[in-house]
């Protein structure tokens, strides 16, 4: 498929402070692309820079093959956008809202009436077309902002922490309301820091302190745990049982995961013994020892862990 949106080495800086450092990838037309990271981690300034709305520093940027830097109101008028905080008329209805952004995009006449009706059924909002929007529940604000940002019919969608504030069934049906336009042909680059919302998407990438630290599918990303395995441990006291098992060589990798540690060993029948001796030994004898499937959230964590450690490393060479 080709490529709808292209980064290279693309970098943004705000005096001293490099919120985005060097970030190369490309998504493909119809493609639900995840970016995931914490707060901070840069993701909002990559999307701007995207949306037209930032300058890049260093590096290029092309949405639909349109250079943001050289013309970024060309992208802005070939995309849709839904920032991250909730940007329609709250004191306008929800009929207003699409009518004010339909004018926005240019629509006109039949095509505007046709947009609106189309958007008032996407969005399940039909009944309640002269409810003021500031009215609706937090599940309906987030579709009716959707079916602004796609009212002239993109073909690339950036949507910032879509979902951030939601509940999880309104999650959900937002979730079904993107795979739908994906269906169609429509790119989607969604920032979020729900893991699970992950799993909805084609391919991911994972950014950290504003270096991209991995990129591939959801199968992809957990191949770094090939050849080893993943085991969940429950303990009476749980941060004197990580505090102990972190420090152990051959445990390759401690976190905690609510009221369970995940430990990542060679082998998981050795690391089972190895993990209730030293535990037995410290006098917190383990309650259960699990070998688990890796999750999304072990994946994320082991890349960050990684860069951090890269980080770490430039520092002092520097």
């Amino acid at each position: 498929m080709s490529a709808t949106i292209e980064l290279e080495a693309l970098t943004k800086r705000f005096g001293s402070f490099t919120a985005v450092d060097g970030v190369s990838m490309t998504v493909r037309a119809g493609e639900i692309f995840g970016f995931l990271g914490a707060n901070g981690a840069g993701k909002s300034t990559v999307i701007r820079m995207l949306c037209g709305l930032l300058s890049p520093t260093e590096g290029t940027a092309r949405v639909l093959g349109i250079d943001v830097a050289r013309d970024p109101e060309g992208v802005k008028r070939r995309i849709g956008y839904m920032s991250q905080r909730f940007s329609l008329y709250e004191d306008l209805t929800v009929r207003q809202n699409l009518r004010f952004f339909g004018g926005v995009y240019g629509l006109r006449g039949a095509r505007a009436r046709a947009r609106e009706e189309w958007a008032l059924g996407m969005a399940n909002l039909r009944g309640k077309e002269d409810r003021l929007t500031g009215q609706l529940p937090g599940g309906w604000k987030q579709r009716l902002a959707l079916a602004c940002a796609v009212l002239h019919e993109p073909k690339v969608v950036f949507l910032d922490e879509p979902t951030s504030g939601v509940d999880p069934l309104s999650r959900r049906r937002f979730w079904a309301l993107i795979d739908e336009m994906s269906s169609e042909g429509v790119t989607v680059f969604v920032t979020t820091h729900y893991l699970d919302e992950a799993e909805y998407c084609h391919r991911l990438a994972l950014i950290h302190a504003g270096r991209l630290a991995a990129e591939g599918t959801v199968s992809q990303l957990k191949e770094v745990f090939a050849g080893r395995a993943v085991l969940e441990v429950a303990a009476p006291r749980l941060h004197e049982a990580l505090e102990l098992l972190g420090e152990q060589e051959w445990a390759l990798e401690t976190s905690v995961f609510g009221t369970r540690i995940h430990v990542v060993v060679r082998d998981a029948e050795e690391g089972r013994s190895l993990i209730t001796e030293a535990l037995e030994q410290q006098g917190n004898p383990p309650t259960s020892i699990e070998r688990i499937v890796p999750s999304l959230e072990d994946v994320f964590i082991h890349h960050v862990e990684e860069e951090e450690a890269r980080r770490q490393a430039r520092a002092v060479e520097a």
